[in-house]
């Protein structure tokens, strides 16, 4: 089992907004490497479906796409 150092985590939903490159979709809250990955249940969101932006249902973190 390896052990992960709490300093190379990102807090939890610590960013109220997101921007993603067309290679990072699908997205999904929450994002890869936050601490408590079970935060709240993981939440694809439909980014490029709604314009190039979602809101998160559980958190409300935004997502954009750039580029």
């Amino acid at each position: 089992m390896a052990i992960v150092s709490n300093e190379l985590l990102a807090t939890p939903n610590s960013s109220n907004r997101y921007e993603l490159k067309a290679s990072e979709l699908p997205a999904h809250c929450p994002m890869p490497g936050t601490s408590l990955w079970n935060s709240h249940p993981k939440v694809y969101l439909p980014v490029k479906e709604n314009g190039g932006m979602a809101k998160c249902p559980y958190c409300g973190a935004e997502y954009l796409l750039k580029g």
